[in-house]
This record gives C-alpha cells, sequence and structure tokens, in this order.
C-alpha cells in the first residue's frame, strides 16, 4: 500500500481523510470483484434489514481487516502524530442506540470475515439518535452531527434510487381474471441509497451496507411553487419527507411520533425490497418462484416487518402473480428474529393509521390476518377459542410480532432462556402452531473489534501465549486454560489491565474532573438505561455502601470506582430521573471528605461504541443485572468476559450460557430466577411494601428519596420513590436487593485474593470463544439461511 500520499497533508483531521480515500480505493477493487463474484456464480445473498446499525469508528477495523493496521500506526508515529488522535478524526456513525444495532454490525463483520453474501439495509440517519449532554444532573439531549463532515466510506448511488409512496387512496379494478389494484394521489418519496464497505478480515470480501436517505422529489409537477401557495406546500412537503431519516427512534408517546415510525419502517422496507427484486431480475435472470433459492432476508427485531405485505405487494400488483404464489414466495424468503419479551417493544400500531398512511398495504395486512385466521379455524379446530390472541389484526391494532411470525419461514430467539420463554410462554400458541419455525441462536460479538482493536495489549499477549490462529478461529481461545494458574502469565494479565485502567481513569481525568484511583474495583454498567436493566438497584447499592462508610469511616473496604454509561430515551421520565440520581449521588460522595475517596461515582455522558471501547478493557466487574426473563440475550456480557472482566449477574439471557461455560466458580450470580419472576407475575404474590417496611437498609433509601436528601428540592426523587411502591416494584429492585449485596461482598473477598481472581480472569477469556459473532452467523448461514462461503479472488 503507498502511504506517502496519506501522511503528506499537515493537520490530523487531513490525515485521515487521506488515509480514508486510500483505504476506499483499495477497498473498491476487492468491492467490485466480490459482488461481480456473487452474481457471475448466482450466489445466494442474505439482505439483513435492521433500523440500527451500531457501527462506530470503522477506520481501525477497516485497517486490521485489510492487513494494514500496525504499518500505518507505524507510520503515522516516524511522522511524529499520535495514531489515537488521527483516528478520532472519524466520528461514530449515529445509526444505533444500543445492543440491537450493535449486533448488527458485528454480524455484518462476521458475514464479510467468513467470507458469506450478506449485506445489511438500514437507514442514514442525519442526526443519529442523539447527543448526550449532563447539565444540571439532567440529561439533555441535542443533535448528533456526525455528518457535519462527509462520511468518508459511503459513496452516494443515486443511480440505484426508487421512489417510495404514503397516504392516497387504491382502487380496484375487476378483470375476467383477476383483481388488479391502483394506488392513486400518493405522496412520493425518494429514496436515495448510500453504500458503506463492509471489509472481511485479510481476505478479499467486502459486502455492502446500504442505506437509505429520504429526499423529496425537486420541482415535481404538482408542487412546483408557481405560487405563494404552491411554494410553501413545497416547503412543508420537503420537511416532511426528511424529517423520514433524519432522527432515529422519534418519540412515539403521540399520534406524530408513532406515524413518523411508521414511515421510517415503511420507508426502509419498501426501498430494500425494490432494490433487492431489481437486482435479481437484472442480474439472475431467474423465475421469481425462484427468489426463495437466491436470496433470504432477515429482520432484525419486528421494526422490518412490512417487508412481508411489502414483498408481497410487489410480486402481485407489479409482478402479476396471484396470492398463493406470492405468498408461498415471501414465507420462504424472509426470516424473523425477536429480541424481546417486553410487549411495549413488539409494536402494535393503530389500524387508522397503517390503513391512511400505507391503504394498499393495509389490504394485504388484512387479507394476510383474515387468511391465517380461517386456517386456525379449519386445522387447529381446538384453538379457535385462542384466535383473538393470536390474530394479526385484533382490537383495532395490527401486531407486528405477529406479522413476522405469521409471514417467516424462520423465528429465531437469541439465548437459549430467551428462546424458551418464547416457545413456552409469550409465544407458546404461535409454537404449537409452527414448531418448525422455532429455533435458537445465541448472539455473539466480532472478537477482531471487541478484543484484537478494543484491547491490543491484551490480543498481543494472547497471541504469545497460544498464537494467531484465535483470530480467525476463535473457539481456539480455550487454548488458555492451561494458562489460568500459571504465576507469569496472570501477571501479564494483571499488568495490562492496570495499564488499560490507568487510561481510563486518565480520560475520566480529563472529561470530568474526577480523580478515580486505579488500583480500585471498576465496576462498570454501560447500556441503555431502561426500569428491567436496573441501573437503580445499582445506585441503591452503592448508597447503601455509602450509609455504611458514613456510620464506620474506618471500615475496612478494597476501594470501588462505579462507572456508569448511559442514555435515556427522551420521553422516558423514569430513566431520565434514574440518571439525575446516580450523577446527584456521585456529586454527594466523590465530594464527602469523611469516606476518603473509598468510593467514587462516574456517569461518563454520551455512551458510544468508541467510548465502550475505552471501559471495557479497563472493567474489572461488569454489572449484567436485569431482571430475570428479561433480557433477551446481551451481548455486553460477552464483551467484557473477552477482555477478563467478571461477571456480576442474574440467570438472564446469555449471562446463563456464560455460567454454563464459565462454571460457578468463575461468576457471581444473584437473584431471583426467570421462573420464580413470572411465577410472583402470574399469581401476584409480591409484596414491595412488605420489604420496604421490613429492611431497613431500603426504608432508609427510599425515605430519602421521598425526603429530599439527595436534592435541594424534596420533590425531585418522589418518582422514583412512588415508582418502587405505587407499581409493586415492578422490576423487583427491592426483592433482589439482598441477594445483590450479599453478592457485592463476595466479589470484595475475591479480588483480595489476586491470584485467584487472575484465574477466574483468564478463564473468561479461554472460554469467550464462543460468543463470537462467528459462531452465531456460521449458525444463521447453515441453519437459517442455507448459504455458503464464497472465495473472493
Amino acid at each position: 500500500m503507498k502511504l506517502g500520499r496519506a501522511f503528506k497533508a499537515a493537520t490530523p483531521t487531513e490525515v485521515f481523510q487521506s488515509l480514508g480515500d486510500l483505504l476506499k480505493e483499495q477497498m473498491n477493487k476487492n468491492w467490485i470483484s466480490t459482488n461481480e463474484t456473487y452474481i457471475k456464480n448466482k450466489e445466494k445473498q442474505v439482505y439483513y434489514f435492521s433500523m440500527e446499525f451500531l457501527l462506530g469508528r470503522l477506520v481501525e477495523s477497516n485497517l486490521l481487516n485489510m492487513g494494514a493496521l500496525h504499518i500505518v500506526k507505524e507510520g503515522l508515529e516516524e511522522l511524529e502524530l499520535d495514531p489515537t488522535e488521527v483516528f478520532e478524526q472519524e466520528h461514530d456513525a449515529g445509526l444505533g442506540n444500543g445492543g440491537l444495532g450493535r449486533l448488527a454490525a458485528c454480524f455484518l463483520d462476521s458475514l464479510a470475515s467468513l467470507q458469506y453474501a450478506g449485506h445489511g439495509y438500514g437507514i442514514r440517519y442525519k442526526y443519529g439518535l442523539f447527543e448526550q449532554k449532563i447539565i444540571d444532573s439532567n440529561q439533555v439531549e441535542l443533535p448528533d452531527y456526525w455528518l457535519k463532515e462527509d462520511y468518508v466510506w459511503e459513496a452516494r448511488r443515486s443511480d440505484k434510487t426508487v421512489e417510495v409512496r404514503f397516504g392516497g387512496t387504491v382502487e380496484v379494478e375487476e378483470t375476467a381474471s383477476s383483481l388488479l389494484f391502483h394506488h392513486k394521489d400518493y405522496e412520493t418519496v425518494l429514496a436515495v441509497p448510500y453504500d458503506v464497505p463492509i471489509v472481511g478480515y485479510q481476505n478479499k470480501t467486502v459486502n455492502t451496507l446500504r442505506l437509505w436517505s429520504a429526499e423529496a422529489i425537486p420541482n415535481d409537477e404538482h408542487l412546483r411553487p408557481s405560487s405563494s401557495h404552491d411554494y410553501h406546500h413545497y416547503l412543508q412537503y420537503k420537511r416532511s419527507v426528511e424529517s423520514i431519516s433524519e432522527f432515529l427512534y422519534p418519540d412515539d408517546s403521540h399520534w406524530e411520533g408513532k406515524l413518523l415510525r411508521i414511515k421510517q419502517q415503511y420507508f426502509l422496507v419498501s426501498a430494500g425490497v425494490q432494490s433487492i427484486l431489481s437486482m435479481y431480475k437484472e442480474k439472475y435472470e431467474s423465475p421469481l418462484s425462484q427468489l426463495p433459492e437466491k436470496i433470504s432476508i432477515q429482520i432484525n427485531d419486528t421494526h422490518p416487518s412490512l417487508v412481508i405485505p411489502e414483498l408481497m405487494r410487489i410480486l402481485m400488483d407489479e409482478e402479476g402473480l396471484g396470492w398463493e404464489e406470492a405468498w408461498t414466495i415471501t414465507a420462504n424468503t424472509v426470516a424473523y428474529t425477536n429480541h424481546t419479551t417486553l410487549s411495549e417493544a413488539l409494536e402494535k400500531w393503530p389500524v387508522t393509521m397503517i390503513q391512511q398512511l400505507l391503504p394498499r398495504i393495509f389490504m394485504i395486512i388484512n387479507e394476510i390476518n383474515e387468511r391465517f385466521c380461517q386456517s386456525l379455524w379449519f386445522d387447529f379446530p381446538e384453538k379457535q377459542e385462542l384466535i383473538s390472541d393470536l390474530a394479526v389484526i385484533a382490537h383495532d391494532q395490527v401486531r407486528m410480532a405477529h406479522l413476522a411470525i405469521v409471514g417467516s419461514y424462520s423465528v429465531n430467539g437469541v439465548a437459549k432462556i430467551h428462546t424458551d420463554i418464547l416457545k413456552k410462554k409469550e409465544m407458546s400458541h404461535f409454537y404449537s402452531v409452527f414448531p418448525a419455525k422455532f429455533n435458537n441462536k445465541t448472539n455473539g460479538i466480532t472478537h477482531r473489534r471487541w478484543l484484537c482493536n478494543a484491547n491490543p495489549s491484551l490480543a498481543a499477549l494472547i497471541t504469545d501465549a497460544i498464537g494467531k490462529r484465535w483470530i480467525t478461529q476463535p473457539k481456539e481461545l480455550i487454548s488458555l486454560l492451561k494458562y489460568a494458574s500459571d504465576s507469569s502469565f496472570q501477571e501479564k494479565i494483571a499488568n495490562v489491565k492496570l495499564q488499560n485502567k490507568t487510561k481510563l481513569a486518565q480520560f475520566i481525568k480529563e472529561h470530568t474532573n474526577i480523580t478515580v484511583d486505579e488500583h480500585s474495583i471498576f465496576d462498570v454498567q454501560i447500556k441503555r438505561l431502561h426500569g428491567y436493566k436496573r441501573q437503580l438497584l445499582n445506585i441503591f447499592h452503592i448508597i447503601h455502601l455509602y450509609h455504611s462508610l458514613r456510620e464506620n469511616p474506618t471500615m475496612d473496604i478494597v476501594p470501588r470506582t462505579f462507572i456508569f454509561g448511559a442514555k435515556a430515551a427522551p420521553s422516558y421520565h423514569f430513566a431520565k430521573q434514574v440518571i439525575k440520581l446516580i450523577v446527584t449521588t456521585a456529586n454527594i460522595i466523590n465530594n464527602d471528605p469523611l469516606i476518603a475517596g473509598k468510593i467514587k461515582i462516574v456517569f461518563l455522558e454520551n455512551y458510544s461504541v468508541t467510548l465502550a471501547e475505552k471501559i471495557i478493557p479497563a472493567t474489572d466487574i461488569s454489572e449484567q443485572i436485569s431482571t430475570a426473563s428479561k433480557e433477551a440475550s446481551g451481548t455486553g456480557n460477552m464483551k467484557f468476559m473477552m477482555n477478563g472482566a467478571l461477571t456480576l449477574g442474574t440467570l438472564d439471557g446469555a449471562n446463563i450460557e456464560i455460567k454454563d461455560m464459565v462454571g460457578l466458580d468463575n461468576i457471581f450470580i444473584f437473584g431471583l430466577t426467570a421462573d420464580e419472576v413470572l411465577s410472583h407475575y402470574q399469581y401476584g404474590d409480591y409484596s414491595a411494601h412488605g420489604i420496604y417496611q421490613n429492611d431497613e437498609r431500603i426504608k432508609l433509601i427510599l425515605d430519602q428519596l421521598h425526603d429530599g436528601f439527595f436534592y435541594k428540592d424534596d420533590i425531585e426523587f418522589k418518582d422514583i420513590y412512588y415508582s418502587i411502591l405505587s407499581n409493586n416494584d415492578e422490576f423487583f429492585v427491592l426483592k433482589d436487593f439482598d441477594s445483590y449485596v450479599e453478592t457485592h461482598q463476595m466479589v470484595e473477598q475475591c479480588y483480595r485474593n489476586q491470584s485467584d481472581w487472575l484465574k477466574k480472569s483468564i478463564t473468561n477469556i479461554a472460554h469467550s470463544g464462543k460468543f463470537s459473532s462467528d459462531r452465531t452467523i456460521s449458525e444463521y448461514a447453515s441453519d437459517i439461511w442455507g448459504i455458503r462461503p464464497i472465495k473472493i479472488k
């Protein structure tokens, strides 16, 4: 690679831009070869539809995968440029919120690295989710201007623009042989694709992430501003169109927000399906009946469920197929991944809204529902009383998860317990109707990003010990087990951890002016703020620990640094109050001389992939404390264990499979089981008031929330108080508190024995290969998609 051109520029920004241009030049050759090979060989291709792709920065991943990271770093250092400063000129792509989007990005990496023909389809959000600022202890949301400079990796493909239609009416024409549907008086939106190359690890594969941007039709005949009225009408139309790809997850607590969410979802799926069928017809030259043999569409959670009626619409209205043939093709092309058991996330939209916004799509959904309900009535007479529970449309709502199940050939959960809950409880009736559809694919993470890139010192140490084969065969990490008790290797692991903690401590000082002890236990919870993820339980324990130290300042404890990172949805009042409680408590504890710095709290604002890459390698304790049965899988737990942190968690999601791999001696488990939680929900036999009255620690904390101890305004945290007691502690924070406190005491005892701690840490790293997304994608490829690796020459 000719690096000279990239290094002639004077500033880090110019160096980064030149480097990006040079890398794209190298990528493009393989990008073209990859697409040509797929078409020439008529390979089956997978299209992964997701509302989120949390890419983070791509420069280091691209350099690593192209085999150029080491030489570029050396070249920059020779020019007295800091590689980190150069790489940080790239903004995190604002295309996701949490685990769902990061999972999608990890899957794209593994697809390319394993040489599978797989691509991503998403939306090119102009402002992403939001940029979080903490002002007066409150979360404040600002636009995330991640596109204020050109995004170096993307290529605008105006020639692949398609039209997406909203509103209007549908006229039905009856002919001798069929019904014809004419969509009229609709509003047209242009979907313009921007393609981002996804580079495989040191192979020639370059797949595509296609991001769609919503644009207005310029100077359209019926909108041309020939008068003042028309001009303002056009501006209103243009603003409405651009809002579709402006923000990720608009507030859906009101009608307009719900409408915009549906617009976003249909915009993505319509543009994507049109693009896929256009390519298929042009390049594959095969009949549409063979579409399932050449194309698989995987929908990531319920958001892209409208893929199903949209594919039906095109096959029938534009390609002239009958219902039965179109349904056979659709139901054998689309596969669905469920990511939650939370009813709020399974998405139900008002019938009137779908009718008005997507009239033809609603007609197709309604027909799907009618035919499905009829099949239940005649084929499953024992389930006739359940038809309203299983229907796609019921109680004036369109149920998107039901649509996804009915119209897909595969329905998978993302952790063993999650899939079991789907089968036995949340979707048990669907499972009894479609048992062959349901399967499990436990989530994974790309170890190349979360170990090789995020923690290069640890990656180098592993390679020195067992060789580099683990980078392409992550299961080889198990070979580290023979070093778990090796005192020399333990010392090297400890040194790497201390170096990472020292770096993070410096970062914390620079960004928060909080001084933390790098020799303290770094106890970390970084994830989306939600009631079931129980950041509240974490801060309750910290408050309890603070009370204990205030009562006994000489108490001998291992110093703790509690680190939080989280964003709360703008309309989620409770979550924003929890953030305020964490920050307010931090201000009290961090400035109390009586406890002599034995505990510190740090809330790092604007949590992102890049920030996670700084925090995770420095972590000692990984807080995975969701209410059992609520977390589908989690992937943060995997990233932490891969970097040698020990998990403190409930028996929920992938925590259970981590426990099964590493053994109970190498993980800290507490709290209710999923069965116990579900039993309490079913029988209503749990009393939060009882615990409040009988546990002095909890009573003190809640009373302080109510009485104004934490804030000068004595009503500030009453909402949390009432949320716990009036809602009977929906997520069992009080119920699990005692077990959580006891488990933290076990953590401290264990940490005092550093040899035993390091043995546990190495054991976790050794078993983390199981949780690589390479394993997950291989299972999708063989069990769901039916695709094989393709070597690009």
